[in-house]
């Protein structure tokens, strides 16, 4: 009897040995959609028992000419690509990994924080061009006192609160579906938003993007934080508003920025983003290590070789 058909919509991997080996007790047939078009993905995963995912979107429309598909695998730790109630009624099970790339994101957010606290990107340009000077990176202010408001306080924020604190800082946090139990339990006081905006010396933004998320960090909220502060972005592009960033840079509202993630991806080479010697910006590459990418397609890959076998995901998304 043959194994199932695995389509592949989109991987951004130099190998996909990992998934594969998580699959091979199934014996599976991959197919490679060509490209991440309605038009591509439809070619592979029509007839496919399982469809394997990182960037491509899979919207009702397309799920619903799946004539078999039973699983989709996500390769990472957010689902909004995939249409979550069109998936459940058509009977598809979804699974991604909430716990991947923890270190790595929450160490990312360390470094930008440091390198914008110490103006590292800003001094080494400076050296580059032949200049040894200290007056055009000052004032530095000690790390230890200050304080960092996380918005979101889910897996990766909570890896970042103790690197945090190591250096001295006091850590305060927003999510509304935390209780308070869990923030007093990793040492972290838990505030309001308008609360963290004002208080933060630092704020590093962990929401998921949602709805209700989306443009989050806006104008009336860099009006609110403090003057002087200085926001970090790991998370989704779109929980910042662009404009009103741009806005709070030019009028020195916010002292300087780190991004690795924006609203549009790749940035546009005429971003006004682009060329500021307080903005900080790294190609979403957060989450990156050798050692995360094999840990995301194994445990994605694992997932749908269970619900393929009858057997329960270990990491299920509801809808």
């Amino acid at each position: 009897m043959p194994g199932p058909i695995i389509a592949i919509t989109d991987s951004p991997f130099p190998s996909l040995d990992p998934a594969k080996a998580a699959l091979a007790r199934l014996d599976p047939e991959y197919r490679m959609a060509k490209s991440g078009s309605v038009e591509d993905i439809l070619a592979v995963a029509r007839d496919a028992d399982a469809v394997l995912v990182t960037y491509a979107r899979l919207p009702g429309e397309l799920l619903r000419q799946f004539r078999k598909c039973r699983a989709i695998g996500r390769f990472g730790l957010g689902v909004d690509n995939i249409d979550l109630p069109a998936a459940k009624e058509c009977g598809i099970a979804v699974n991604y990994v909430p716990d991947y790339c923890l270190r790595e994101v929450s160490d990312h957010a360390m470094a930008l924080l440091l390198a914008l606290a110490r103006k590292i990107v800003f001094a080494n340009k400076l050296v580059q061009s032949g200049r040894w000077e200290v007056p055009p990176i000052v004032p530095l202010r000690r790390l230890e006192g200050q304080v960092l408001g996380l918005v979101g306080f889910g897996n990766i924020p909570r890896a970042l609160a103790p690197k945090a604190r190591s250096f001295g800082l006091k850590v305060i946090a927003f999510d509304p579906y935390i209780a308070k139990e869990a923030a007093d339990a990793a040492g972290v006081e838990s505030v309001t938003f308008d609360d963290l905006l004002a208080r933060s010396d630092f704020i590093s933004v962990h929401a998921p993007l949602q709805p209700a998320t989306r443009g989050l960090i806006n104008a009336k909220a860099f009006a609110k934080m403090k003057r002087g502060a200085y926001l970090i972005n790991t998370a989704r592009g779109p929980l910042v508003d662009e404009a009103a960033l741009i806005a709070a840079l030019d009028s020195e509202r916010i002292a300087g920025a780190a991004l690795d993630v924006v609203a549009m991806e790749p940035l546009a080479k005429d971003s006004p983003l682009l060329g500021r010697d307080n903005v900080i910006l790294t190609p979403h590459a957060g989450f990156y290590s050798v050692e995360a990418l094999e840990e995301l397609q194994t445990k994605c890959a694992s997932d749908v070789a269970r619900v393929l076998s009858g057997e329960k995901a270990i990491y299920p998304v509801s809808a």
